[in-house]
């Protein structure tokens, strides 16, 4: 029985989508990277879009997307310092604000889960 690639297009979509969204409203994205690394703020914003970007390609193509579930689920594991610094950095900021800050970092580890389940079907 074929398995379906709908898992893998998805994935793919939603790290293209976040990819391109790092260069059309950069500034969100700016403020989750912490300012102890060297360099400006937004090149590792578009840096990481373009990570983002060579990810969902890795992904959408089927001779690449072993490598690319792995590269994904790496790729989310990366960013997770990224959201801690956005939770802890909303701690004075409006209670959805905050909610939806401190609910996105338990929520890595479903995408780092599909990610690696995207690696092991294809």
């Amino acid at each position: 029985m074929a398995t379906s690639q709908r898992p893998a297009h998805v994935l793919a979509g939603a790290l293209g989508t976040m990819g391109v969204l790092h260069f059309a409203v950069p500034k969100p994205f700016d403020g989750l990277i912490p300012s102890s690394l060297p360099g400006s703020r937004r090149a590792w914003t578009y840096g990481s879009g373009v990570a983002e970007l060579a990810v969902a390609a890795a992904v959408a193509t089927p001779r690449t997307r072993r490598l690319g579930g792995l590269a994904a689920a790496l790729l989310f594991l990366g960013v997770f310092p990224g959201n801690v610094k956005m939770a802890v950095d909303a701690r004075r900021a409006p209670a959805p604000q905050r909610a939806i800050a401190w609910a996105r970092l338990p929520l890595q580890w479903p995408l780092i889960a599909w990610a690696l389940k995207v690696r092991d079907n294809a």
